[in-house]
């Protein structure tokens, strides 16, 4: 990756970091640890991977987003705004009555989301089905779980089966924040080695730092490259929180309460952190 581009996605990565914590200082609450821990991999995707056209975001050539995991909506959602499917002024109305901007993301609610999800496990079936539609297409389909939801076993049903139909155009990412609703995903559930699982199901698979935009970057270049005839999977090593350090350290932050003083020193912390990436 060249300088230039990683400390662009660096910065559109913090900058969705404090819009993200602008909204949730709106509203009070929200899932804001997974949000964190995802909007690396947000920044990359539609800050330098994802081919789409705000002006038209129904145009049948680009790239498709599934976020699973749908609780990173707000996450999803700073992007879209940031990139001007929509105005800012919706992210005032995160989650509140008659809002485009639901919790979990909603097709039919809000310009550029490609897929309604929050079941978890069923945003990877209707991933893989719009993959297997695009087949002919260039067009890739790239996907967000969480490492709580692969506790499900739809997850597993799709791995194998879009191994078996060998859908090279799906691109999945685990946040693999080893936290979920209420407690360690190792104590909940013990996954194992979830790179190694999905290898065994027929998938090209990487472990990579899904904190850094380098390596989400570069495990999707190699993904392209390399995968075959194989769906790609990367397993991103994640906090949970990622960039607010008081989040980050609590034991339980799938769902939390903030304040507006909480949000402004979050946002005040993490534009610190932009100067610092800068000057590396």
């Amino acid at each position: 990756m060249e300088q230039e581009l990683k400390i662009q996605l660096q910065k559109f990565a913090s900058k969705l970091r404090m819009t993200e914590m602008d909204m949730f200082g709106n509203l009070g609450f929200g899932h804001i640890g997974g949000t964190l821990s995802a909007t690396d991999l947000i920044a990359v995707l539609y800050g330098a991977v994802m081919r789409y056209d705000p002006e038209n975001p129904k145009w049948e050539e680009r790239d498709r987003f599934v976020s699973s995991k749908g609780h990173a909506g707000p996450g999803v959602y700073s992007a879209l705004a940031l990139n001007g499917f929509f105005p800012k002024e919706w992210l005032n109305t995160l989650n509140q009555g008659g809002t485009n901007l639901p919790s979990h993301c909603d097709r039919k609610k809000t310009p550029g989301i490609d897929m309604t999800t929050g079941s978890l496990g069923q945003g990877a079936s209707l991933a893989l089905g719009m993959a297997m539609a695009l087949r002919d297409k260039e067009s890739y389909v790239y996907l967000l779980m969480g490492d709580g939801e692969c506790n499900e076993g739809q997850v597993w049903e799709m791995a194998l089966s879009a191994a078996h139909h060998k859908v090279n155009h799906l691109i999945a990412f685990v946040d693999y924040n080893h936290k979920q609703l209420d407690g360690n995903t190792e104590d909940i559930l013990n996954m194992g080695d979830i790179r190694a699982k999905f290898e065994a199901f027929g998938w090209y698979a990487q472990e990579i730092d899904g904190n850094d935009v380098e390596q989400i970057y570069d495990g999707i270049e190699r993904a392209k490259k390399q995968a075959g005839s194989r769906p790609s999977v990367m397993v991103m090593q994640t906090v949970k929180g990622k960039g607010v350090k008081w989040i980050e350290e609590m034991r339980l932050n799938h769902h939390i309460t903030i304040t507006r003083e909480q949000a402004d020193s979050a946002i005040r912390e993490l534009g610190a952190q932009e100067v610092r990436e800068c000057l590396k």
